[in-house]
């Protein structure tokens, strides 16, 4: 019933972001949707945390392939809910991690909205325990991005067991991650949300 539910909100952010993606002009671009309060408000209700991007590959078909990368105070521990599939010129993607009920578990919903359909899938990472015990901070890319380098790292969602709490990532971490990887060492667990997409 929970799958079916979140399916549902998917279907109907793919009606309400089309317009967005329709609007982009730019081509090999990826950026932060503005969602509008009702959006936040659907994506709210089974999310903790919730990101949408809209791409634009311009002519053509491309695949596109989204997943969750697991880091342990800066190194990759794991690739969680991997999701590829056909685009063509624009779209949408749409993450949620929902509420976690069970403690030891950290849920992932993937959403690729394209030409009216949306692919989505379900992940976990069954190696999350203590996560609810920890400070949390997340963000996402600024502005515009093209993707035409390779992977692009879309967003971040880090926890810290620091008594003193924690701190974002500098600003220019999701514009360079290769170039600012030991900011991850400051996090006992941090999810970086990656796309890319190929020929």
């Amino acid at each position: 019933m929970k799958k079916n539910y979140i399916l549902l909100l998917f279907a109907i952010l793919a009606v309400t972001l089309g317009a967005c993606a329709n609007a982009n002009s730019a081509t090999n671009t990826i950026s932060e949707v503005e969602l509008t309060d009702r959006e936040k408000a659907i994506l709210s209700t089974t999310a903790e945390e919730s990101f949408v991007f809209d791409f634009d590959i311009g002519d053509g078909q491309k695949k596109i392939t989204v997943w969750v990368e697991k880091y342990e105070t800066g190194k990759l521990v794991d690739d969680l809910s991997h999701i590829t599939t056909q685009v063509e010129q624009n779209g949408s993607i749409i993450f949620t991690s929902p509420e976690n009920f069970n403690e030891k578990q950290k849920n992932f919903t993937i959403g690729i909205e394209n030409n009216g359909s949306t692919s989505s899938i379900n992940g976990f990472d069954e190696n999350a325990d203590g996560l609810a015990d920890m400070s949390r901070v997340w963000s996402t890319i600024q502005g515009t991005k093209t993707w035409s380098e390779g992977k692009v790292t879309l967003a971040s969602i880090c926890y810290s067991n620091d008594e003193h709490g924690v701190s974002e990532l500098s600003s220019e971490f999701l514009n360079d991650v290769a170039g600012h990887m030991d900011e991850l060492k400051q996090y006992d667990v941090a999810y970086l949300l990656k796309a890319t997409f190929t020929d």
